[in-house]
């Protein structure tokens, strides 16, 4: 191996990646980072619209992307998401699954105890999290599958390490996805190719438009008790930014990591390593 190899790794010409609830800040990010590696990139999100505020950062010069309509949970769409995505690309090399998130509903309150929490808002978060990633592996691994190689890269979370206060149904959600990451990781290399990989992201603690105002008070722009504490925890003091998946998810994408699978890798600051005292 030399140098001149390595440089190469970023460069995605020619490979196609799909990404799920893409029109997020998350997926967004990073949706415009591998445009510019000169990837061929499909977003898929349930509010293409949403995506426009990205458009201007996207260089077709260098890759292509297009924005197509998807749900996670229904499988007949994603099939034929799919269909599009090869229609026009040709192939599918790599599934990022983003789409995710909470439910006021099925988080605990003053007003709303764990006991009386409905099982309609826990299901929603049990569907959208972890079904919702179980769904477009089937899909579009199934086209890795075909070709004998292919990338999966999960959104896991912090919670599936250490569960949150309030916030029982997605943080076992999201335990679900980093088990089901390990699970998959194993099945595709056994059963259809060792060159089909699955790993996970684990974000710590970034700013979203689901998050920001359990972060930061709305009206005052000052942390809220929950922010304070978080950051407290965090030995880097800050929140994540979006540019801060980037490094993690170009070399997971990348022949750099071509050994490794089933893992899932944090990016939190130190959050998980720090034991509060």
């Amino acid at each position: 191996m030399n140098l001149e190899e390595i440089s190469k790794y970023y460069d995605f010409s020619g490979k196609t990646v799909v990404i799920t609830g893409g029109a997020g800040i998350l997926g967004g990010e990073m949706a415009c980072a591998l445009v510019g590696c000169r990837a061929n990139v499909a977003i898929i999100d349930r509010d293409p619209k949403l995506f426009d505020r990205f458009m201007h950062r996207i260089d077709t010069s260098v890759g292509k992307c297009i924005v197509v309509y998807g749900d996670v949970l229904d499988r007949d769409v994603l099939e034929e998401t799919g269909k599009k995505i090869v229609d026009t690309f040709g192939r599918i090399d790599c599934l990022i699954n983003g789409a995710g998130g909470n439910n006021p509903r099925a988080s605990t309150a003053p007003d709303r105890p764990f006991f009386d929490l409905p099982a309609d808002a826990v299901r929603f978060v049990f569907d959208l999290n972890l079904l919702g990633t179980i769904l477009p592996s089937q899909v579009f691994g199934r086209y890795m599958a075909k070709q004998g190689e292919g990338n999966i890269i999960n959104i896991s979370s912090m919670n599936s390490f250490r569960p949150l206060t309030k916030i029982p149904a997605y943080s076992a959600a999201k335990a679900g996805v980093s088990n089901f990451t390990q699970w998959l990781a194993v099945h595709m290399a056994q059963e259809y190719s060792a060159k089909i990989r699955v790993n996970a992201i684990a974000p710590g603690f970034f700013l979203t438009d689901q998050n920001r105002f359990l972060l930061v008070n709305e009206k005052t722009g000052e942390p809220t008790d929950r922010g304070r504490a978080i950051i407290g925890h965090t030995p880097m003091g800050r929140y994540g930014s979006p540019e801060d998946l980037l490094g993690t998810l170009l070399w997971l994408m990348s022949p750099a990591s071509a050994f490794v699978t089933g893992v899932v890798v944090p990016v939190d600051g130190g959050f998980s390593a720090f034991s509060g005292v």
